[in-house]
Order: structure tokens, then C-alpha cells, then sequence
């Protein structure tokens, strides 16, 4: 996963929200993990969201783990429970399809 360091971002893709203290975001992280493992390619951003204070209260981010999926510079969706890979899947298959069609 590539770490998104500074703001804006990117129009597109997901945005993996998390705390380096956080257990859950840990768990989480593995699923996506596995998935880009998957794919051989790198498909989720990742922000450390205690260093962006502004932007977790501006687009009212309510917990972390949160995966942000932005589509054409909108938030499309706020995941905050992964529950599993599948799970995960099934948002990326919405989003991202070209994904499968290799």
C-alpha cells in the first residue's frame, strides 16, 4: 500500500483510513493486504489519520478502520467494518471491475 503523506487526493481509488495504535486497523490492513497480494498490484492508499485531524473532521470520518472510496474527487462510500476479505472484495469488484477483467 502506498502512504499518502500529504493532502489533496487522489480523484480516484480507495483510501484506507487507520491509527498506528489500533488493533482493528491491524486486521484490517491484513485483508487488503491479501488482496493486493492477489492482484500483484498496489490498490489501496493508505493515511495514518491521526496526522490529518482536519481532514477526518471535514469529511466526518467516525472511527478508523475506514476505507474511503473516492470516485471522481467525491467520497462514494465509508467502510467501517470489513468483517472479511470477501467483504472487501465485493466493494472493489463495484469500484474497480477492470480489476477482474484480466
Amino acid at each position: 500500500m502506498q502512504e499518502i503523506k500529504q493532502l489533496p487526493l487522489p480523484k480516484d481509488g480507495f483510501l484506507f483510513i487507520h491509527t498506528p495504535f489500533c488493533g482493528t486497523c491491524h486486521v484490517a490492513r491484513s485483508f487488503l493486504q491479501k488482496i493486493e497480494t492477489t492482484h500483484k498490484e498496489e490498490i489501496f492508499l493508505e493515511m495514518n489519520g491521526s496526522l490529518f485531524p482536519e481532514f477526518m473532521q471535514e469529511n466526518k470520518i467516525e472511527s478508523v478502520p475506514c476505507l474511503l472510496i473516492v470516485k471522481d474527487g467525491e467520497i462514494k462510500e465509508k467502510i467501517y467494518t470489513f468483517h472479511s476479505v470477501a467483504n472487501i472484495y465485493h466493494y472493489v469488484f463495484e469500484y474497480k471491475p477492470e480489476l477482474f477483467a484480466r
